[in-house]
C-alpha cells in the first residue's frame, strides 16, 4: 500500500440534540474508501488522535475522530502533563457506555453519509481510554474489526459504572487486535491475561499482542514512553487487520 494525499477538517455529528465535534481525515483522491473511527484517549481528540486519523487516511482510509467529552467537555483538549492527565480523568469520569455507544453510532450513521464510504466496511481504533471504549463498541454489528490499544480497566469497570466491559465479550461480533507493553503499571499482565482468555472462551477471533519493555502509551510519539520499535510493529498489524476485514480498495 502505498500513502496516498489526504485532506482534513472539523465536522459536526448529530446525535439527536448533540453536535459532536469530530476531527475528519480522508483520501483526497476519488473513490469509496473503508472507514476508522478513532477514539480519544482522556487527553480529548488532542494532535496524537489527528495524526492517527491522518496516517489512516494516508493508507486509504476515510477516518474520524469524534470528542466524547462534548457533553460535560464541549472542546476538551490536553497534553500529558501531571495536570492534564488529572483534568482527563475528570472528564473521564464523566462518560458513560450507553452514551459512548450512542455517540459511536452516531459516528457510524454519519460516516455512512459520505459518498466516499464503504457503509459496510467500518473499523475501530482506541486508545488507553479510548483502547477500553472500543472493546465495548467491538459488540457493534455495525464494526467489522477492532484496535484496542493498551485499554486499563476492562476485567473490572466501565464507564459510568455497571457490569465490567469484559462481560460484554460474548457480544462482539468481529475480530479485534489488541495491544499490551509489558511494563505498563496500570495494566498488569492478569488484566491482559484475562481478556485473552475471555476471547478464547467465546471464540472470538483476535489476536493479543504484548510488547517486552513496552509502557502504557507506547504508540504516541508525544509522550515520554514512546516506543519506536513496538510502535512501529503494532501500526504493522494495525494495517494488517483493516486490510484483511475492511475490503480495502487500492489507492
Amino acid at each position: 500500500m502505498t500513502n496516498t494525499g489526504i485532506r482534513t477538517n472539523q465536522v459536526k455529528v448529530p446525535n439527536g440534540d448533540l453536535q459532536i465535534d469530530a476531527y475528519l481525515a480522508q483520501p483526497a483522491k476519488e473513490g469509496k474508501f473503508p472507514a476508522v473511527i478513532v477514539i480519544q484517549e482522556i487527553f480529548g481528540v488532542n494532535i496524537h488522535i489527528r495524526e492517527v486519523a491522518e496516517r489512516l487516511a494516508s493508507e486509504g482510509y476515510v477516518a474520524i475522530a469524534p470528542a466524547l467529552f462534548q457533553r460535560t467537555a464541549p472542546g476538551f483538549e490536553a497534553t500529558y502533563t501531571p495536570d492534564d492527565i488529572q483534568r482527563g480523568r475528570a472528564a473521564k469520569d464523566q462518560t458513560k457506555a450507553e452514551e459512548i455507544l450512542s455517540d459511536i453510532q452516531a459516528a457510524i450513521a454519519y460516516l455512512r453519509t459520505l459518498p466516499n464510504v464503504l457503509g459496510d466496511a467500518i473499523g475501530s481504533i482506541g486508545f488507553c481510554f479510548g483502547g477500553h471504549v472500543v472493546y465495548l463498541a467491538a459488540t457493534l454489528p455495525d464494526i467489522k474489526a477492532t484496535a484496542s490499544f493498551y485499554g486499563g480497566g476492562i476485567p473490572n469497570s466501565t464507564p459510568g459504572g455497571g457490569e465490567p466491559t469484559i462481560t460484554k465479550t460474548p457480544e462482539i461480533k468481529n475480530p479485534i487486535y489488541a495491544f499490551f507493553g509489558t511494563e505498563d503499571k496500570g495494566i498488569p499482565l492478569e488484566q491482559t491475561e484475562l481478556i485473552e482468555a475471555e476471547l478464547n472462551k467465546h471464540r472470538i477471533p483476535h489476536t493479543i499482542f504484548r510488547y517486552s519493555g513496552a509502557e502504557h502509551g507506547f504508540f504516541c510519539n508525544h509522550r515520554a514512553s514512546y516506543n519506536a520499535e513496538a510502535a512501529a510493529d503494532a501500526w504493522n498489524h494495525v494495517l494488517e487487520l483493516f486490510q484483511k476485514n475492511l475490503q480495502l480498495q487500492p489507492v
